[in-house]
């Protein structure tokens, strides 16, 4: 029955979500403009049109010259990366891009320690409105080669019609998407496509700890329906009732509850379990149009950039078509704008308990995406029949101990991300056998768990 039980639900809500996708209006059209600004950004849609808009407007008066914003898509975060790096590789001296806008913090100190960004201080009168770190977080670099541009904060977005027809409990930490009773009902980014979903399979893997963590997430794909290429597709599936609940960035869940309303759409951070995190911007290596590429830094940090995040759209100053609810990295702007801002929560007045550690974030980013696919993605349908067969078993069981375990320490994967992980043959070879390993082991929890299932070992 839960087949029928997905279609009256997805049904019903496509019918009442359906117009307002369909009312957003096209993207403007661009016009002759005097100097150019080519941009690299895994940003929506929105983002991209109202900072062009307002980049236009600051530019012009600015300089007294018209400028033309090309935005290039090359997917997510990781994605981007690939893209910058291939392009690195074939003319060391420019990618023949200005700006990387989007993607979460890590990606940007892989770049910068590989050479890939252009330092550039922005004016005093900018970067002192700026604070140092955020929870020990750095908000910009030592030598100013990236800036947080806004603040991210990580949590689960959830459908409370969906969970109460379910008989689910609504989900308050990460741990809670790993439940048997949420199988097939939790909807996920892909962690190596996604730099905001590789963020909370990083904290996930901080805040419980690497043993713990990568059993959590285990599970928690083996609830999933799909490891969507966006991050933003979650949000919208729980909006449907295609999934009841999801890992989600706080302002796709904002976006959701401003047009689905609070009664409908919840979204909770994980409490002691989760940051807020830096979405970065930075000026790329042989920046062929540098100079509009540092006014454009200057005009994101500004206030006349920050206010855009937090002000409702139509209002003086603020957006013009889309809202966009995120949190400036400038707490100045919370204070001013207090009274008609869209965005009532004020990260800089909200404390976590989480230590989170960006550096081992940063330096095992390329492993952690590379043995989560091998373990996730790649055998999702291998991996959800296992944990459909070992969940049935005690929590302590050995199968099941087995199914949430990695075949890596912590420190290892730190080893090969420090040493082996840069030759693309190695690294090609333990992909190719991580993959194998873990769909052999699925295939045989599977068995085994069903057999001990049928001896009578149940939960």
């Amino acid at each position: 029955m839960r087949w029928l039980m997905r279609l009256v639900l997805g049904i019903g809500f496509a019918v009442v979500l359906g117009a307002p996708f369909l009312a957003r209006p096209p993207k403007i059209v661009a016009y002759p403009t005097d100097r150019e600004l080519v941009v690299v950004s895994p940003h929506w849609e929105g983002i991209k049109e109202e900072f062009e808009v307002g980049f236009r407007d600051y530019y012009q008066g600015q300089a007294g010259e018209t400028v033309d914003v090309e935005w290039l898509d090359q997917g997510g975060a990781a994605d981007i990366v690939r893209f910058l790096t291939s392009e690195y590789k074939r003319t060391p001296e420019s990618s023949g891009v200005d700006i990387l806008y989007g993607g979460g913090t890590d990606p940007y100190i892989k770049l910068a320690d590989e050479g890939y960004l252009h330092p550039y201080k922005v004016p005093e009168t900018i970067l002192s409105q700026i604070p140092r770190d955020y929870g020990g977080i750095p908000l910009y670099a030592d030598d100013y080669s990236w800036y947080g541009a806004a603040l991210s904060g990580f949590g689960i977005i959830y459908d409370k019609p969906v969970l109460e027809a379910l008989g689910l409990e609504t989900p308050a930490t990460w741990a809670d998407l790993a439940d048997p009773s949420f199988l097939s009902w939790v909807g996920t980014g892909d962690p190596s496509k996604s730099g905001s979903t590789h963020m909370m399979y990083e904290i996930i893997l901080q805040g419980y700890g690497w043993d713990e963590g990568f059993a959590i997430v285990s599970a928690m794909g083996g609830n999933a329906r799909y490891f969507s290429k966006g991050s933003n597709q979650v949000p919208k599936d729980v909006s449907a009732g295609e999934v009841a609940c999801g890992l989600c960035i706080d302002f796709y869940a904002g976006v959701e509850i401003s047009e689905v309303g609070e009664d409908r759409i919840g979204y909770v951070m994980p409490e002691g379990l989760t940051v807020i995190n830096p979405d970065s911007i930075a000026i790329l290596k042989g920046a062929p149009n540098r100079d509009v590429a540092e006014a454009f830094m200057r005009f994101v940090l500004s206030e006349e950039g920050q206010r855009l995040w937090i002000l409702p759209k139509g209002v003086e100053n603020g957006p013009r078509r889309y809202g966009l609810s995120r949190l400036p990295v400038v707490p100045a702007v919370y204070d001013k704008y207090a009274d008609i801002a869209a965005v009532k929560f004020n990260p800089f007045k909200w404390k976590t308990t989480l230590a989170y550690d960006a550096d081992k974030g940063s330096i095992r980013w390329g492993v952690l995406n590379d043995l989560l696919s091998a373990a996730l993605i790649q055998p999702h349908a291998d991996l959800v029949r296992a944990w459909s067969a070992v969940s049935k078993l005690p929590k302590d069981h050995e199968l099941r101990r087995e199914f949430g375990s990695s075949p890596l320490s912590e420190e290892e994967v730190l080893e090969l991300a420090s040493t082996k992980w840069s030759d693309a043959e190695f690294r090609a070879q333990e992909r190719s056998r991580w993959g194998a390993m873990f769909r052999k082991k699925y295939e045989r929890l599977t068995v085994q768990a069903e057999m001990a299932f049928r001896q009578g070992v149940v939960r």
